[in-house]
């Protein structure tokens, strides 16, 4: 039996295939792991780019294969899963295929050997800051990426998505931040990339019937993070001793969310809704970044040594998500408090430091 508020696609209480797209990355790994062990199947596509050392995501993709300790490669550059063609776990319920969002032609080819229930789609080149050097990355896959994806559903007759989005939007928003807000200032290419993403969906939706859930996360923090995030550099710099960058003065305050309360609240929205925006942050007081590295040097013991440089011009001040909807509608509230995430956070690290240590 699914879990309580879990739905199949179908409204039936079935196991359900699921098309999760950028598998390898830090939350669509960690809801394919959750799909599975529900019972359900899972066909994971990720193109293996190297926007950040590809080794950590050989490690979360090796985890989904079968191998519970995640082997990786060693070149940071290149997945030691590239090339390789498709690649399945022992029992069958988990496929990785090497396919780009950006690529149709691949997509078509997918769609018409399996018949999804539904797509989650996870894929995206994230980070504020990468968007205003290399913006034309971000139009491709975040907003073509998710027309192909919605254009192979409408051929196909696949009526469910859960499309992926970003709390940036709320530049120059009041808090909390909620669903009805105008999201029409985006201040980074990144953020625009997503605002064009959900309003294809809304397109399809009202022209092609397809139900869409978008969700928009607020600051994802867990194990297996991404190397480009605060969290992540943080802990990694003052575990070894090295200088951490601090942007701005570092009372610019998240609403921190925990992967694992992400990667459930993805899920619950794959139940037909129409179409929905549905905030998922942790609905707490936010914490700023200088909160944030005092309790990463309590729990690790150690200070850190900082280095204070200029306010990137994209960064948002504050965020805080209003998470009423999603209590509503999904049954959803976040579990995990700051100090148990950063804990599990941290033991990651500790158990992982071997490799960790030599990220480029």
């Amino acid at each position: 039996m699914l879990p309580p508020n879990l739905v199949a696609p179908t409204g039936s209480n079935r196991m359900a295939l699921y098309l999760v797209t950028g598998v390898a990355g830090f939350i669509a790994a960690r809801v394919a792991e959750m799909l599975l062990a529900q019972g359900h199947r899972v066909v994971g596509i990720d193109n293996l780019n190297d926007y950040y050392d590809v080794r950590v995501k050989d490690h979360r993709l090796a985890r989904l294969l079968g191998d519970k300790n995640g082997a990786l490669g060693h070149d940071p550059r290149t997945s030691q899963f590239a090339g390789r063609g498709r690649m399945a776990s022992s029992d069958g319920r988990f496929i990785f295929e090497p396919v780009d969002v950006e690529n149709f032609a691949g997509l078509e080819k997918l769609f018409k050997e399996f018949h999804f229930d539904a797509v989650l789609n996870l894929a995206a080149r994230a980070g504020v800051a990468a968007s205003l050097t290399n913006p034309h990355v971000y139009l491709a896959t975040n907003t073509q990426g998710a027309l192909n994806l919605l254009e192979c559903m409408r051929q196909n007759e696949v009526r469910k998505i859960v499309l992926a989005s970003t709390s940036s939007l709320y530049a120059g928003c009041s808090l909390p931040f909620t669903e009805d807000q105008p999201v029409n200032t985006p201040l980074s290419p990144y953020a625009a990339s997503k605002k064009a993403a959900e309003l294809m969906a809304y397109s399809y939706h009202r022209m092609h019937g397809i139900d869409v859930s978008v969700v928009r996360y607020f600051t994802v923090f867990g194990p297996a993070g991404r190397p480009d995030m605060s969290i992540f550099r943080f802990i990694q710099g003052i575990a070894n001793g090295q200088t951490i960058q601090l942007f701005g003065d570092g009372n610019q305050s998240r609403d921190f969310t925990f992967v694992d309360d992400i990667a459930r609240g993805t899920i619950l929205a794959a139940k037909p809704l129409g179409y929905e925006i549905i905030n998922l942050g942790g609905g707490r007081v936010p914490l700023s970044l200088k909160e944030m590295i005092e309790q990463i040097e309590m729990t690790l013991g150690k200070k850190a040594i900082i280095q204070v440089q200029p306010p990137m011009a994209a960064d948002i001040k504050a965020t805080r998500a209003d998470i009423t909807k999603a209590a509503r509608i999904l049954g959803w509230q976040p579990e995990v408090v700051f100090n148990d995430g950063l804990g599990a956070t941290i033991a990651w690290h500790r158990e992982n430091q071997s490799w960790l240590a030599t990220l480029s």
